[in-house]
């Protein structure tokens, strides 16, 4: 592997998102449809003498120390592998933090395939997405990419046939959402009660989350997150005025995207959405599976299904 090299970090949105309630060990038991877009961070990647980690970001409010959690990708990897091995990492932030677009799980999952490839370690996929399941539940999904159906807290993977491609804007209406804060919003019941019962069966769960593959949109956190901050209603009705197609919010927020047919129309509602004051508004589009291992080059080998490491 050269000595320095760049990755890119793509975004990611839920096309679909239900939460089936609470989970014995405190956590919610969800099933959404994640979907990577061509929205990205890039890292870039050399090595750095003295076993020394190192963190440069463009970004002036996320944070380069061992909190930031391409820090943490790096100490787990090392002490899985045993290895001392120092890196210096640069980080151009370009998806909005806090934003429900997965752009720190996928730095994160980006920094262990980079690392891996950087100090020649023999990590796959699997082993990958399991250290990335101790950072967050979001990261296991950027070591696969494409559509796929998250499970349980959102880190049991299993990659589908991809969605259509389609073109999307992605708006950040300035407004931070605490995700612990959205769960509690949402108050949702306890999926395992005392007789074990689950109210909410898997194999109906799943066809709710196929119904949204199939174009609709469901994301059960917008009534709650809506109600909190009616500035990301409004920037998603925004979306749905300024074209055809349907639009929602990604993860619990607080940013929301829309379908549009062309990249032309896209662009023009682009400009139209730009001129809110504190919105920031991104035209991209959905990536499929096989073109995000590609963008990986030689440290695809790295991720689920990009062969042997």
């Amino acid at each position: 592997m050269e000595e320095r090299f760049t990755l890119p970090a793509f975004a990611k949105i839920n096309l679909g998102l239900r939460v089936l309630g609470r989970r014995p060990d405190g956590y919610h038991e969800i099933r959404t449809l994640f979907q990577t877009v061509t929205l990205q961070d890039r890292l870039t990647f050399e090595p750095l003498e003295g076993g020394r980690l190192e963190l440069v970001c463009s970004a002036p409010d996320v944070p380069s120390d061992e909190s930031n959690l391409v820090h943490r990708a790096a100490a787990v990897l090392r002490e899985r592998f045993g290895v001392n091995s120092g890196a210096r990492i640069y980080l151009e932030k370009t998806i909005p933090a806090g934003g429900g677009l997965g752009g720190g799980s996928s730095d994160a999952a980006v920094a262990l395939v980079g690392l891996a490839c950087l100090w020649g370690l023999a990590a796959g996929g699997d082993e990958l997405a399991a250290l990335g399941a101790r950072l967050g539940a979001d990261v296991p999904f950027f070591l696969t990419g494409g559509t796929a159906l998250g499970a349980g807290t959102g880190a049991d993977i299993t990659p589908l046939a991809d969605a259509p491609e389609r073109h999307l804007l992605v708006v950040a209406p300035g407004v931070k959402v605490s995700t612990a804060e959205a769960y509690k919003a949402l108050n949702a019941a306890a999926l395992t009660k005392a007789g074990g019962a689950a109210n909410l069966s898997v194999s109906r769960a799943e066809s709710q989350i196929w119904d949204s593959h199939r174009g609709g949109l469901r994301n059960d956190f917008e009534p709650a997150v809506f109600r909190l901050y009616p500035e990301i209603m409004r920037a998603r009705d925004a979306l749905v005025a300024a074209g055809d197609g349907p639009a929602a919010l990604s993860g619990s927020g607080s940013s929301v995207f829309g379908v549009f047919g062309s990249a032309g129309e896209a662009e023009r509602a682009r400009g139209a959405l730009r001129r809110e004051p504190g919105w920031e508004v991104f035209r991209c589009a959905t990536l499929p599976r096989a073109a995000y291992v590609a963008a990986f080059g030689r440290c695809a080998a790295h991720l689920r299904g990009g062969g042997a490491a």
